[in-house]
């Protein structure tokens, strides 16, 4: 019985650490793959544009198109226009969910009087308290 148990040989030892390396390397793949993409899902980034802005009458206000371009859904809690010496601020019908790679046009009120050659700052402001700001010349087609 002795000699039976004797007779059998083992993997080597090199062939051994070969399977040992080979094996934690799979097991590395696949955990930074893993955690690659569980960073990706929580890492989303807010980006949006107004990428137009129209004046839609006289003491009415304007109608803003706003372009998510960023990687997540956004809530949009605010829209601000700064002009000359003054501000308004828009909070009604917000806040306004905007998925990500979504346009959306929001009516603006306003009861200032528009101008031409006025300098106006729109800023739309979002639930994660970042401010996008872009700026228009009043009478120019497109935001600058």
């Amino acid at each position: 019985m002795k000699r039976l148990l004797r007779s059998r040989k083992a993997l080597s030892p090199v062939v051994a650490a070969i399977i040992l390396i080979a094996v934690t390397v799979a097991v590395s793949i696949a955990v930074a793959a893993w955690m690659g993409a569980l960073t990706f899902t929580f890492m989303g980034t807010e980006a949006l544009t107004i990428s137009e802005l129209t004046w839609t009458g006289p003491n009415t206000g304007f109608d803003l198109v706003i372009d998510n371009t960023g990687t997540k859904d956004l809530t949009i809690t605010q829209i601000q226009v700064n002009y000359g010496s003054g501000s308004v601020t828009q909070p009604s019908g917000l806040p306004m969910v905007l998925k990500a790679g979504e346009s959306t046009t929001a009516p603006l009120s306003v009861t200032f009087a528009y101008t031409n050659g006025t300098a106006y700052d729109i800023s739309v402001v979002t639930s994660s308290g970042y401010k996008f700001t872009d700026h228009f010349i009043g009478g120019q087609d497109k935001v600058g």
